[in-house]
């Protein structure tokens, strides 16, 4: 069993800046991808960012490119978001999800991961 647990979530003021956790445990499995996904009220989980876990390649949603950074660490089994100059459109619910196989998507929808964290709560004011 894998288990996602997100955390450094919470309230901050348009212009500041968060950094999410997502450390996994579990056992042993095959890590292709870490991804970030977020879903705000009304609408549809949409991605956000995604590293490899061999060679860490990135890739972001384009209106995220510029102020949120994802990195891991392999030691911790953990991944980050760091997030900066947010904006209250960034508020949303924040999920990391874990791939385990290969993704023609290049691991940038939903369907291409196997293991859900259960989110954390991003609000933004203005």
């Amino acid at each position: 069993q894998v288990q996602l647990v997100e955390s450094g979530g919470g309230l901050v003021q348009a212009g500041g800046s968060l950094r999410l956790s997502c450390a996994a445990s579990g056992r042993t499995f095959s890590r292709y991808a870490m991804g970030w996904f977020r879903q705000a009220p009304g609408k549809e989980r949409e991605f956000v960012a995604t590293i490899r876990w061999s060679g860490g390649r990135t890739s972001y949603v384009d209106s995220v490119k510029g102020r949120f950074t994802i990195s891991r660490d392999n030691a911790k089994h953990t991944v980050y978001l760091q997030m900066n100059s947010l904006k209250p459109e960034d508020t949303a619910v924040y999920y990391c999800a874990l791939g385990t196989r290969y993704s023609s998507s290049a691991y940038t929808t939903q369907y291409a991961y196997d293991y859900w964290g259960q989110g954390t709560k991003v609000t933004v004011s203005s």
